[in-house]
Parts: C-alpha cells; sequence; structure tokens
C-alpha cells in the first residue's frame, strides 16, 4: 500500500515536475523575538492535494469499478436485501482490486517511483516511467469504440499510436468499458437467479398461492444453489482472469 501512495500522486499530478528544482520541502525563518516560523513549499503542497485524491484514482484507474458492480449485481440476484452490506462489498472489491493492481503497481514503482527516490532519474523521467505499466493495463481493457468516441468528442486527430492518446482521453475511455462489462458480467450471474424466480412463481401461481411472495420461498433455494456450487469462489475467480490479457 505504500508503493501506491507514491505511486498515484506521481500519475496524476505532472504539475509537480515543474516545480522549481532543489526548492527545500520545509523552511525555517526567524523571527525578531528569536523564535522561527515554519513554512511548508509548494511541491508538499500539491503532493498533499495528489493524496486528498487517491480514491477517486482508485475507482477510475484501476480494475475496482467493474468489481464492485458485478457484486453489486450479484447481491441484487440472490435477493438478500443489504446482506452482505455495502461496507463488506467494498472491501472486498477493495482487497481484490489490490490482488488484480498489485503486479502493475509493483512494475510502476521499480520503473518509476523507485529510482526517482533514489535519485537516479528526475521527476518527469519517473513520472514516464511509473505511468507505463498503467496506461498498458487500461488500454488493454479499453474498447477501441469507446476510445474512438472520447477521440471523436475530443476533436483530437493527431491520434497515431497510443503514446499519443492522452489520460484526459484515455480514462474516461477505460472508465466506459469498465462500466460495460461489469453490467455484462453481472448479466450472465442474474440469469440463473432470475429462472429460479420464474420457476417459482409460476408453481405458486398454479397453486393458487398468489398471496405469496415469491421472493420468500425462492430465496433459500437460490442461496442453497450459490453455496453448492461455491459461488463465491466463481464470481472471484471469474473477476480476477477477466483482467488477464
Amino acid at each position: 500500500m505504500m508503493r501506491l501512495l507514491w505511486l498515484l500522486p506521481m500519475l496524476l499530478f505532472p504539475l509537480l515536475a515543474a516545480s522549481a528544482p532543489g526548492v527545500d520541502a520545509f523552511t525555517a525563518t526567524p523571527t525578531d523575538d528569536g523564535g522561527q516560523t515554519y513554512t511548508l513549499s509548494l511541491q508538499v503542497l500539491l503532493f498533499m492535494t495528489a493524496l486528498s485524491l487517491l480514491p477517486a484514482a482508485l475507482l477510475l484507474m484501476t480494475s475496482f469499478t467493474r468489481i464492485v458492480i458485478v457484486l453489486a449485481i450479484l447481491r441484487q440476484a440472490l435477493g438478500t436485501q443489504n446482506t452482505p452490506s455495502n461496507q463488506i462489498l467494498v472491501g472486498l472489491a477493495l482487497f481484490l482490486t489490490a490482488f488484480v493492481m498489485m503486479p502493475v503497481f509493483q512494475e510502476s514503482y521499480l520503473v518509476g517511483v523507485k529510482p526517482y527516490l533514489e535519485e537516479q532519474v528526475n521527476f518527469t523521467t519517473a513520472l514516464e516511467n511509473a505511468a507505463k505499466p498503467v496506461r498498458d493495463f487500461m488500454f488493454a481493457q479499453t474498447r477501441e469504440s469507446d476510445l474512438a468516441l472520447f477521440a471523436e468528442l475530443s476533436r483530437n486527430e493527431e491520434i497515431a499510436s497510443r503514446a499519443d492518446v492522452p489520460f484526459s482521453m484515455l480514462l474516461p475511455a477505460f472508465a466506459t468499458s469498465e462500466l460495460k462489462t461489469g453490467f455484462q458480467i453481472g448479466f450472465l450471474i442474474f440469469i440463473p437467479f432470475l429462472i429460479i424466480d420464474l420457476v417459482v412463481a409460476s408453481i405458486l401461481m398454479s397453486m393458487g398461492m398468489m398471496m405469496l411472495s415469491p421472493l420468500i420461498i425462492s430465496l433459500p433455494f437460490k442461496i442453497m444453489l450459490f453455496v453448492l456450487i461455491d459461488g463465491w469462489s466463481l464470481v472471484f475467480g471469474t473477476l480476477a482472469s477477466s483482467f488477464l490479457v
């Protein structure tokens, strides 16, 4: 997680590269009464601002969006209302995101952040090196149609290769593709549980029990089916494998 905290601010704030080199992060100025006043530099201010945008980056630049959508649709398909709770779903999505994205973050740390911390490269070079694995991951999950849509909307006709695609265009295209993929996987998961609801509703209507809610009867059958097929392992395995290229 510490590597993630170092990496995402570098990806989010290329303006940091324009700051003056050699500016002290912390300065002390003597006062007339013999004391001292302390001032933070602009670099530290921008870095802390970047950390405040870390949740937004986690949502839009990683696998979190697809995972949390699928888990939410799964809960809706089961019909268990608030079980698992939103906190549990978000926690599961966060840990699955960390599992899926860890190779990407490790590569970015090794080629970008670590050389910068060891003062082997300057900030601009470190930023470009650290962004490359993240961009490759996002490109691998982005549909060409979505990328073409935002290229058309931005009226950018100078894109000849992936290197020419700016983050401002890649990010919304990636988010749109993740939404589509998440709903597609959720649809496939929803179908078996919908069939159970239809069968139970048909049986109840044929028995004349129209006042009894089919959801009350179908819920234990759906839970039993999900447990017998080891549903959580199947869902988690499908989500993780869907990001493999």
